[in-house]
């Protein structure tokens, strides 16, 4: 019976865990970073104030447990897509990782935002912990494709010195052997990738397209062709 009533005590928990990061991004969606507020949240749910606090002890635990999930969960759909695509097809996993972030970012435009976009004034990112993961797994899953399609040569326009050092010293070590030449093509490589994608969620290409998804394609079968590689069919 006491293992049956913590399963439903954890059971109630996880749902009111759930819908407190929700009506976050629903504040946020509403009224921009500065909207999402523990206390805030209390109101929309009926709770008081110490009731959340016993979920979430600072509003910056809550928005570092929502990039955490939703970075994640990015990154888990990317690799994924990346992954059902073969090795011997570089320009086709380097689609399917494209295509695939863009769907997220419409699914999830406000996840997009708080990864990629709109600060939380006054937050503070811890150092380490799931977020960071993810994000340095985002970063060493768009090196790998960039590092597949490298064909050099190594004109040493860039040094290590010209990247931060925790990236440069993990690039390294992931990747031996890549020169800082690749490092720096893979972050024009990010931007590209990215750039469409931010101007759709934040609103800029509706009134100017009504074909985003062809025009992104477009754009990243062109990124694929300057990288030396066969544009999938």
């Amino acid at each position: 019976m006491g293992d049956q009533t913590m399963s439903r005590r954890d059971r109630l928990r996880a749902q009111t865990t759930a819908e407190i990061k929700s009506i976050a991004l629903e504040l946020m969606a509403a009224g921009g970073p500065d909207a999402i507020s523990l206390r805030a949240i209390a109101r929309e749910m009926g709770m008081t104030a110490g009731a959340i606090y016993s979920y979430y002890a600072t509003r910056d635990d809550l928005v570092t447990t929502l990039i955490a999930d939703l970075y994640t969960a990015l990154v888990d759909a990317a690799e994924s897509a990346r992954d059902a695509v073969p090795a011997d097809d570089p320009g086709g996993r380097i689609l399917a990782w494209a295509q695939t972030v863009r769907e997220w970012a419409l699914a999830h435009p406000e996840g997009f935002r708080l990864i990629y976009g709109d600060a939380v004034p006054g937050y503070q990112p811890p150092a380490d912990g799931p977020a960071k993961e993810a994000e340095q797994r985002a970063c060493r899953g768009l090196t790998g494709l960039v590092a597949a399609a490298w064909r050099g040569p190594d004109k040493g326009e860039y040094g290590w010195s010209d990247f931060d050092p925790v990236l440069a010293e993990d690039i390294q070590a992931t990747f031996p052997g890549l020169p800082p030449d690749a490092v720096a093509l893979t972050i024009r490589v990010w931007g590209r990738l990215h750039g469409l994608v931010a101007l759709e969620i934040y609103g800029h290409l509706r009134t100017l397209t009504h074909e985003p998804a062809a025009i992104y394609r477009d754009e990243m079968i062109a990124l694929i062709a300057s990288l030396g590689l066969t544009p999938p069919a």
